[in-house]
């Protein structure tokens, strides 16, 4: 991926994450707690996959995503490895809130999901912005 393929696909992903965010207010004003869950994960995972992409690395799988990020940005030491359990954490409970009907998200779980993952997401924009990648 040459230079310039790798910032555009870096800004198609930061806009990605803006857009499942945007579904994920949604979801969540219209009272679908558990599916706004689910989407806070995938506002995360493009955040995170811009990131990787950094360094030009792209996941084939969600599990592959986390295993990347660990070890080349927690283990770095270029992010802290609480950051790693946000993105854990959540990618827990999106399959969760998608394949287990009697797991109930409270809306109060909602807006603490929330406010972790707009922290790690300004985080990694903050890392992008200070690397020149938007």
């Amino acid at each position: 991926m040459i230079d310039k393929n790798k910032m555009e696909n870096i800004r198609e992903e930061i806009e990605r994450a803006s857009q499942t965010m945007s579904a994920s207010t949604l979801l969540f004003d219209n009272n679908l707690i558990n599916d706004a869950v689910s989407r806070l994960y995938y506002f995360l995972l493009y955040n995170i996959r811009a990131l990787l992409l950094t360094k030009g690395l792209e996941p084939k799988s969600h599990e592959g995503a986390l295993r990347l990020f660990a070890l080349h940005f927690i283990k770095e030491k270029i992010f802290e490895p609480k950051d790693s359990h946000v993105f854990s954490k959540l990618m827990k409970y999106r399959e969760e809130a998608d394949y287990n009907p009697s797991y109930v998200f409270t809306k109060d779980d909602f807006t603490d999901f929330k406010k972790e993952a707009e922290a790690l997401s300004i985080k990694i924009k903050s890392y992008l912005k200070n690397n020149r990648y938007l």
